[in-house]
């Protein structure tokens, strides 16, 4: 990695940010204009526009009309396909300081950032381009005298609240199905993490995206996301977030018009890791680096660790030893492995969590607090947390942060019995090498991802959800596009 152009790109200003509406740069309606921290050193990074009610509706006008016109919704797929495998080049060709751009908003670590922020958009965006013209209806099969048809059209205008934690990616994971589908898209990315989405849209529309088609909206989600799940002219609404905000869309959603709803909340998903594991210093490598990238700031993030008694005290020592040698510190370092918590508030609730855990005499094995304040950042040492019980708020909640909760168990059944008891079901991981064990694991896991022998990792190629509290729908796959399409039945009498 070409430290000196990290370093250059680093340094270069950034000028404050606008709306992007109706295919032009729009201020807020009011003229607000909210600071841009970055969570390096705590500085000012620039300032966005304060979206108001206005300028989300502005953007759900200019979706509507750019949606019932045509210019994309009735493209044709070919031309389509072309204007989005343009868009993933530009973005490619931009990789770099989109990353950098990214890292400075939300404290990735660039190792990370680059792999799973440009580099994964632009092939969420390339996977769904190709799937375009190969969306195909359906002819039922009826008696000689009738023709039944099924149509797959685009349901309409949707619009798409992102996270902080990996914007591009899990913007992309919305955006690409939706655009590839023919809908026209509203954008709402998170208060402290919106710079790297507005600059894809710009991207987009240099490879051809009409006016219209994509408008992102940046403000706080009291307003401008409210204002989007209240709106009665958007058709889908999805969201990556916390519960509480979940349950907050949907009622919004019952008291105007219905729209479809898809949510992905989060999880407490667990790792586990029964006595005989293939390989167990490969499973604690892989169990750190599942809970301490990105300071634990992953959806997906294995953040609670189930070992067998009989291994209990050796694993965790080698878990101690990953969590130890991992570099924290400046994110756009190359050789820094765990980057800063993304604002001042997102540490302040993980360092609660910890001293809970403190308090409640649970034995701290490393970290357990802030580092690096010098530097005006928001840094925590990867922090492992053992004698968890399955009723702590450290095994029930989500931190999101660079926390491990660990929690010993004898059997197979009494681990099924930990892992599921959680209000959440986004991920888990099971090692062993018992084949049959692995498929017994797979099938009672109550997780929309279940990993074996590995943690993280898994492509476009299968989908993205969860169940219980973890939400609905899927992000991902192919499966990913029944979100933004409709079907129409046609019953034709010959």
């Amino acid at each position: 990695m070409d430290t000196d152009k990290i370093a250059a790109l680093a340094s270069m200003p950034v000028p404050p940010a606008q709306h992007l509406i109706d295919g032009a740069a729009r201020p807020a309606s009011d003229g607000g204009r909210m600071p841009t921290l970055s969570p390096i050193d705590g500085t000012t990074l620039t300032t966005l526009a304060k979206g108001t009610r206005d300028d989300a509706a502005a953007a759900v006008a200019a979706a509507r009309k750019a949606f019932n016109d045509g210019r994309w919704s009735a493209m044709a797929p070919a031309a389509r396909k072309a204007v989005m495998l343009k868009w993933a080049a530009l973005i490619e060709e931009n990789a770099l300081s989109l990353a950098v751009l990214g890292v400075r908003d939300n404290g990735t670590e660039i190792g990370m950032a680059l792999k799973a922020e440009p580099l994964s958009a632009a092939a969420s965006i390339r996977y769904y381009a190709e799937a375009i013209d190969k969306l195909a209806g359906e002819i039922a099969p009826t008696a000689p005298d009738v023709l039944g048809l099924v149509h797959r059209e685009p349901a309409g205008v949707v619009a798409a609240i992102v996270p902080w934690n990996f914007p591009l990616m899990i913007g992309a994971w919305k955006l690409a199905p939706a655009l590839a589908a023919g809908c026209s898209v509203v954008l709402k990315p998170a208060e402290t993490a919106s710079l790297t989405l507005l600059r894809l849209a710009e991207l987009g529309h240099d490879a051809g995206l009409p006016p219209g088609v994509l408008n992102v909206v940046t403000g706080e989600g009291p307003v401008v996301g409210a204002a989007l799940a209240e709106s009665m002219d958007v058709d889908v609404l999805v969201f990556t977030g916390s519960g509480g905000t979940g349950r907050k869309l949907l009622e919004a959603a019952a008291r105007s018009n219905l729209k479809r709803v898809y949510l992905e909340l989060g999880g407490k998903s667990p790792n586990i890791v029964f006595a005989d594991a293939p390989d167990l210093d490969i499973a604690a490598k892989t169990a750190a680096a599942g809970i301490f990238r990105n300071s634990g700031q992953v959806c997906i993030a294995g953040s609670r660790l189930l070992v067998q008694h009989d291994i209990h005290d050796e694993f965790v020592e080698k878990l101690r030893q990953q969590a130890e040698a991992m570099t924290v510190g400046n994110p756009l370092d190359p050789k820094t492995q765990a980057g800063a918590v993304n604002s001042q508030g997102q540490l302040s609730r993980v360092l609660r969590f910890i001293e809970e855990a403190r308090a409640a005499g649970r034995p701290i094995v490393t970290g357990g607090g802030q580092i690096l304040q010098e530097t005006g950042g928001y840094y925590i040492a990867p922090t492992i947390v053992t004698e968890v019980r399955p009723d702590d708020r450290l095994a029930t909640d989500e931190v999101f942060g660079p926390v491990l909760a660990v929690t010993p168990f004898q059997t197979e059944q009494e681990a099924i019995q930990i892992a599921n008891g959680t209000d959440y079901g986004l991920a888990a991981a099971v090692w062993t090498s018992d084949l049959s064990r692995a498929h017994r694991m797979v099938r009672a896991l109550r997780a929309g991802l279940v990993h074996v022998n590995t943690y993280g990792g898994s492509d476009l190629t299968v989908p993205l959800g969860g169940v219980k509290q973890s939400g609905n729908g899927h992000d991902k796959s192919l499966h990913a596009l029944d979100k933004y399409l409709d079907l129409k039945s046609a019953w034709i009498k010959l």
